[in-house]
């Protein structure tokens, strides 16, 4: 690896990314993603034992309307990935970039102390 300066999650992770609750439904989620301009849902933990969940726009094309299910009759929650990747606010961009590679992510939220930061995509790491 170079030497160069140290990168860090927090440094490049946005916050445009929608917080709901997992009994909303797609289509509250679409209609959230297109005010906030985003491509990610993060779908709340119903306690604190709970894990957060993600919706992307993949997910929504792929499970419903692909499937010809009705976005206003389907939950957030049947269609997030639970529990999500995430990584810590001090991780290496070069190991977040990694990660990304070997398990098919897309996007993960950074996450301390049980709360969402931002979130970091191939777009925060590369541009």
């Amino acid at each position: 690896m170079s030497t160069g300066p140290l990168i860090k999650s927090q440094d490049v992770m946005s916050n445009n990314f929608v917080k709901l609750d997992g009994m909303c439904t797609v289509q509250e989620a679409i209609d959230a993603m297109r005010a906030n301009n985003t491509d990610v849902i993060i779908v709340d933990k119903r306690s604190e034992h709970d894990a957060y969940g993600i919706v992307v726009l993949s997910d929504i094309a792929k499970k419903v309307m692909a499937k010809d299910r009705a976005p206003e009759r389907v939950n957030i929650y049947e269609i997030m990935a639970k529990p999500l990747i995430s990584l810590p606010p001090h991780m290496d961009v070069r190991y977040c970039a990694r990660l990304f590679e070997r398990f098919g992510l897309a996007y993960a939220p950074v996450i301390e102390n049980e709360e969402v930061l931002g979130l970091v995509g191939y777009r925060e790491l590369v541009l």
